[in-house]
Order: C-alpha cells, then structure tokens, then sequence
C-alpha cells in the first residue's frame, strides 16, 4: 500500500472519472500481490458472463474484512466503482485510497446518502459500473443473507440499468468478520450470476435478486449458513 499511494496521489490529480479509473488499476496490483503473498488462489466461476459493453449494478453479498481484494480480483473486464462505508475512510493510509477510489455513504445520513446516490448514477450515465453490497453490513446471522436495504435496486430502476448478482463465497472461511488477525490461506471464488432486468419496481427486483442469491449462496453451501 505504501509502495503505490505515491502513483495513487498522481492518478487522483486527473479526475474522478479518468483517475479513478487508474487508480483501480493501482488497487488491482495491490490485490494481486497480497492475495498471491497470503496463499489465496481467486477464481471467477461464470454461471453467466460478465457485463461487457454496458454499465450494470452488481450486487454482492459481504460477509468479510477481505471482500474488498476479492471484488478487485472479480471485476477485471470493465472500469468500476464500490460504494462503501464512510468510517472506512480513518483507517491510515488505505484510508486515502479509499476515498480516491470508493463512492462513501454514511447511512445514518440522509442527505448523505443522496450525495452517494447522485454519484453512483453518474458513474452509470459514463457507463461505469458499481458494485454495491445491499446488506449494507457484515452478515452476522446464520441466514445465507441479511436484508437487503433499498438503494442498489433503486438506482438500478431509475437509471433503467441490468442489476447482475455475484456470490463471494469464500470470504467468511479466509477471514472471518469477527477477527482481523484469522486471515489464513486458501481459496477464493466469485459465482456471476445471469442479469436481471431492473422493471419498474425496486421493492419487486430487490425481492427478486434477494432469492436468486439466497439460492446460488445455498447451492453453493456457502459455510456461515446454519441451519436451525
């Protein structure tokens, strides 16, 4: 991280839009590197394939610290960008890189989380995808998921963009979210599951990925789900 935040200071002197994407290809380097040191093999496991040509609003499930890396590794084909949580931004260091490269969102903000939404749909409008964890949290339940909030299929509807659902499925095993020394090696993977017409109801369409991931996470077993 120390070794690129001079190359991420240059990048973000050109924009949001053009640095930002250099930055991400900064980021990219950084996973490699870390997940290559700490003995985790990522792979992208296409049960569809991934959005080429358009903007679409992934949605992915967080169960993690380590989602972040994973995310870098799965969204290679396309230029991006993740909304994240604002307190993310004190950490030193990454800290900075966050905010250069992250669209934040303090949640119990209202007028915040306008600012947020009216960022991610111009990122849309340049045809950049988002990735948005509409968990909003760590999944701390035994459920597959937590509730979704709203915003993702919101967005989605109201700019007419394909929401596309992806599983990480690994992250829990790696590094659990109750600890941030239990990073231990293995695999990591991304299940990309088929598009998803956003319509004209968000409530509807968040119903709707909601199951189509619920199902893909238990199919796959993913392991922090418990049956009762």
């Amino acid at each position: 991280m120390f070794l690129l935040l001079p190359f991420i200071v240059l990048a973000s002197f050109f924009g949001i839009f053009r640095g930002g994407n250099a930055i991400y290809k900064l980021c990219t380097l950084w996973a490699d590197i870390n997940l290559f040191l700490w003995g985790i093999r990522h792979r992208n496991v296409y049960e569809a394939p991934p959005a080429k040509g358009h903007a679409v609003v992934y949605v992915c499930n967080h169960i993690s610290f380590i989602d972040i890396p994973f995310m870098l590794k799965a969204f290679r084909h396309q230029h991006f960008r993740v909304l994240g949580k604002s307190e993310m931004a004190r950490i030193p260091v990454f800290g900075f890189i966050y905010r250069k490269s992250a669209v934040m969102v303090n949640r119990e903000s209202e007028s915040d989380r306008k600012k947020s939404v009216a960022a991610l749909k111009e990122f849309l409008a340049k045809e950049i995808s988002v990735v948005i964890a509409p968990e909003g949290t760590f999944n701390e339940t035994n459920r597959a998921l937590k509730d979704f909030y709203n915003g993702a299929f919101r967005i989605a509807v109201e700019t007419n963009t394909p929401v596309q659902p992806v599983l990480l499925l690994d992250g829990f095993n790696r590094m659990p979210y109750t600890s941030l020394f239990s990073l231990n090696p293995g695999k990591s993977r991304a299940i990309f599951l088929p598009e998803t017409d956003p319509g004209t109801d968000a409530l509807t369409l968040k119903e709707k990925v909601y199951h189509i991931m619920e199902d893909g996470l238990i199919r796959y077993k993913a392991s922090w789900i418990k049956s009762n």
